[in-house]
């Protein structure tokens, strides 16, 4: 099949068939998303709720993403992919239920975010792992990467507005109920397809064992290293807007779940944006620039919207907070790529994992922390504090990003992707 130069890795059968049914799973996971921060808020009341909820959602990223990676190196990707979704189905069936007949409490909600943390720190992990066998050509995986960001963030611009309209008509049970539906497309996807096989992790040596040798590899690199912290830096400080913009539409805007999820939305558009611009791209060169670039824009975002937030107005906060999910997007996105570009098939589970343990674990001691200042400051201002934390990293990053360039140009030299310079003609 033909398809434009930005789409280019969906003429891979096996990955356009596992990204239509990614499309219908991720509307369903933002509306759920929506929905639990929605729930608790609406349940207790507080800011500290809803971060502790989050916390509990995230935490289990930065212990389950290191032995998911190690495990994903394994055993089947496929398999172990259709078995993690088919639990999520049931978890999130389980969840429509309770919430529906009135059954739900905040210390429930919180065992439930924190089960299907586990659940999705094993699901990411391997789905980021299992894109190199869904593209025959290793030269279209960056796109690969770019498109299923642009997946995330489309289904991000609808999934959360269709969830603020379905919570504000029908209640917080349909989103879950919606979600626990759209798991199903994925096993359904994931059946048809036949993944190109990879050289697995040796056998002889125990799971712990690999899983420090991913660690080694990624903390001893010089590429990998600054990618992962910066990564890491705009997730802690960034993402927190999930658990606070519910207490910011109520409390600063006077308003409901309806601007919950426009400015959620708001995000997505960004991020999709982004996406875009990233995926039309022909190769790897210049992430590094890029990187520089959206990290600045998240944090410039975060402090915009925060100073905005008082005067309420709508489309100008809307705009900030499109500039921190493209700031966010990009970032991860990018640094995803550049990893799985430097990195073998046999490792890249494990190493991978160190990237989702950065940027997915992070998550969770940025809730905890913003919502607890928040308890103290107020939401906005907590923001403001997260968006100047982040701008200083971004800082660092810069300084050194000359000799990130150096070594990745030596990699890329290596792989093939860019030529070795000319050698001048000897006299």
């Amino acid at each position: 099949m033909q398809f434009p130069y930005a789409l280019r890795a969906l003429r891979h059968q096996n990955f356009r068939r596992y990204y239509v049914g990614q499309a219908i799973s991720q509307i369903g996971s933002w509306m759920q998303s929506v929905a639990i921060m929605w729930l608790t808020y609406r349940l207790s009341g507080s800011t500290g709720a809803t971060g502790t909820v989050g916390f509990l959602a995230m935490i289990p990223y930065l212990f389950v993403t290191p032995f998911a990676g190690a495990l994903s190196d394994r055993v089947s990707r496929r398999k172990l992919l259709m078995t993690v979704q088919t639990i999520l189905f049931f978890h999130a069936a389980t969840l429509a239920t309770l919430t529906w007949f009135g059954h739900m409490t905040v210390p429930l909600l919180g065992a439930f975010a924190f089960v299907q943390g586990i659940l999705s720190a094993v699901e990411v992990t391997t789905r980021h792992s299992f894109f190199a066998q869904l593209i025959e050509d290793k030269e279209d995986l960056p796109n690969a990467i770019a498109l299923n960001s642009a997946n995330i963030n489309a289904t991000r611009l609808m999934g959360p507005a269709f969830g603020g309209v379905l919570i504000a008509a029908v209640g917080e049970a349909a989103c879950f109920g919606i979600n626990a539906i759209s798991y199903l497309a994925v096993v359904f996807q994931l059946r048809r397809i036949a993944p190109r096989d990879i050289k697995r992790a040796r056998s002889g040596q125990s799971l712990l064992a690999d899983l420090a040798e991913g660690w080694r590899i990624a903390l001893s690199s010089p590429v990998i290293l600054p990618l992962v912290l910066i990564v890491g830096i705009v997730s802690f400080t960034i993402n927190p807007y999930s658990i606070l913009m519910p207490a910011i539409a109520v409390e600063t805007f006077g308003k409901g779940a309806e601007l919950h999820g426009l400015f959620v939305s708001a995000v997505g558009i960004g991020a999709l944006t982004g996406a875009i611009i990233l995926a039309s791209r022909q190769n790897v060169r210049g992430l590094s620039r890029w990187i520089l670039f959206t990290a600045s824009l998240a944090a410039l975002g975060a402090i915009a919207f925060s100073l905005l937030a008082p005067f309420k107005i709508t489309w100008l906060s809307m705009l900030a907070m499109a500039c921190v999910g493209m700031g966010i997007m990009g970032t991860s996105a990018s640094v995803n790529t550049i990893i799985q570009t430097v990195v073998d098939d046999e490792k890249r589970g494990r190493v991978v994992s160190v990237y989702s343990t950065f940027f997915t674990g992070a998550v969770p001691l940025g809730h905890f922390s913003a919502g607890w200042l928040a308890q103290h400051i107020g939401a906005p201002h907590a923001y403001l504090v997260c968006g100047l934390l982040c701008a200083m990293g971004v800082v660092a990053y810069a300084f050194n990003q000359k000799r990130l360039r150096v070594h990745l140009c030596d990699i890329y030299i290596e792989r093939g992707i860019i030529p070795p310079p000319v050698q001048p003609p000897e006299k």
